[in-house]
């Protein structure tokens, strides 16, 4: 007997099939699926140190919830572009910190500076330059999209920076001058925790003006460098550069969602591309948190306090860390800003490779397993997945306590030895904890 003809009607059709290219093998950020990991492991009792998602530790502060509390009844649909008030605080603000001419008609608030990141990418069309390591999401928002790419790998020597050599030899490589391209600049640097000089800005400035580079200078840690003395790039590129910042980091309030663009007015035409597509996806951003983040954005006494006491922890148990881990023949550049550590295993690899260890994923994995640490592996910051090397955000502690005991001592004193091992227990431990894993024979 004829066997029936298989119709199409009764083919299983695999269900990725029909999945954009661009996306198809792709999974979840790094920094959020170790952060699942974290909850999963600690929900069956694990002790878990988790160094993964880069969360600042620190309550919002009180002005901003209590602004927040206020505003709660704002329920209209706000502008495409944002609050007008907000606007002209953001741009009062770049004015005042980077010294730059900021306008409110050239600022745009966005749910979060990913979002915005990705809108920018969306609407320029041509090659996305980054420098390696990199934040985990700017390569795979630029592959969404369909960009093309250019890499340009940093290492330890130059402190993970990218110099004006690196990207003036990236370019005359290519030898297309008037290519459109759009370089990220991400200082103080996650995954890194180190910054430029106002010298080495300059420097990369007068290369981007002469290939016509756009920059996107992603300043999202700038109030937590250390010394409080960050510079902005576009005050030497002001013609070509966005900046992006928000509240998410220097004032711990990443789920509000809410970042913002300062565009140059060369770029006026960028932005309007950028409010057309927001007002046909998210429209606009939540009025509450809008209203609220003018309190950030104006600043004032309460504010400058909370940083101040910020960056002093956050100095003092980088500096912590990195001797920590020094210690075990772990190679890590001493942090400016921020709270991350990018740590290279290099030097240990023969003796790692004893154990299995043999690239940055096993080398987290087995971290993760064997000793309860959770770190992201190089690979996911741009580096070859053979590298050994990993990102720590060191932030598992109590951001409240911490700020609390910071209280009793003055700002211009350093904290005791002691404050360290009673406010920032769990980092100083997991970092113990690191350097026995690296240093154990089997």
């Amino acid at each position: 007997m004829d066997r029936p003809r298989e119709t199409p009607s009764s083919t299983p059709k695999p269900k990725a099939v029909s999945l954009n290219l661009n996306v198809r093998g792709m999974g979840q950020s790094a920094t959020l699926a170790i952060k699942d990991k974290c909850r999963a492991l600690r929900r069956q009792d694990r002790k878990i140190f988790d160094f993964g998602l880069g969360q600042s530790p620190f309550p919002v502060p009180a002005p901003m919830v209590e602004a927040l509390r206020l505003a709660a009844p704002e329920k209209d649909y706000l502008p495409v572009m944002g609050l007008p008030e907000l606007r002209e605080a953001v741009a009062d603000f770049h004015r005042r910190k980077d010294h730059i001419d900021a306008h409110p008609d050239r600022v745009l608030i966005g749910p979060g500076s990913k979002e915005l990141m990705f809108l920018v990418q969306l609407c320029f069309y041509g090659e996305i330059i980054l420098a390696t390591p990199c934040w985990v999401s700017y390569q795979p928002q630029a592959r969404v999209l369909g960009r093309r790419i250019s890499l340009i790998h940093t290492n330890i020597e130059s402190n993970w920076k990218l110099t004006s050599e690196l990207l003036q030899q990236s370019l005359e490589i290519v030898g297309d001058d008037m290519r459109p391209r759009l370089l990220v600049l991400n200082y103080p640097s996650n995954p890194c925790g180190t910054t430029y000089t106002a010298d080495e800005l300059k420097e990369i400035a007068e290369v981007a003006r002469r290939y016509h580079i756009i920059v996107l200078s992603d300043e999202i840690y700038g109030q937590l460098q250390f010394d409080a003395a960050h510079v902005s790039i576009a005050r030497f590129y002001p013609e070509g550069t966005i900046v992006s910042s928000g509240i998410s980091k220097w004032c711990g309030a990443g789920g509000w969602r809410l970042g913002t663009f300062s565009c140059p007015p060369d770029l006026d035409w960028l932005v309007d591309a950028m409010a057309a597509v927001a007002s046909e996806t998210y429209t606009s951003v939540s009025a509450p948190i809008q209203h609220a983040a003018i309190k950030a954005f104006r600043g004032g006494a309460e504010i400058e306090h909370y940083l101040s006491h910020a960056r002093r922890i956050l100095a003092a148990l980088g500096q912590k860390s990195v001797d920590i881990l020094r210690e075990a023949g772990i190679r890590v550049v001493d942090p400016e800003g921020g709270f991350y550590l990018f740590l290279d295993f290099s030097s240990l690899a023969q003796r790692l490779a004893t154990r299995g260890v043999t690239d940055g994923t096993i080398l987290c994995n087995r971290l993760l397993e064997e000793a309860g640490v959770a770190i992201l592996p190089g690979g996911a910051f741009g580096r070859s997945r053979g590298e050994m090397s990993a990102r720590l955000a060191y932030v598992d502690f109590d951001g409240a306590r911490a700020l609390a005991a910071s209280e009793h001592i003055p700002l211009d004193c350093s904290l005791p030895p002691d404050f360290l091992n009673q406010c920032c227990d769990r980092v100083v431990d997991g970092m113990r904890k690191i350097a026995e894993w690296t240093l154990r024979e089997r």
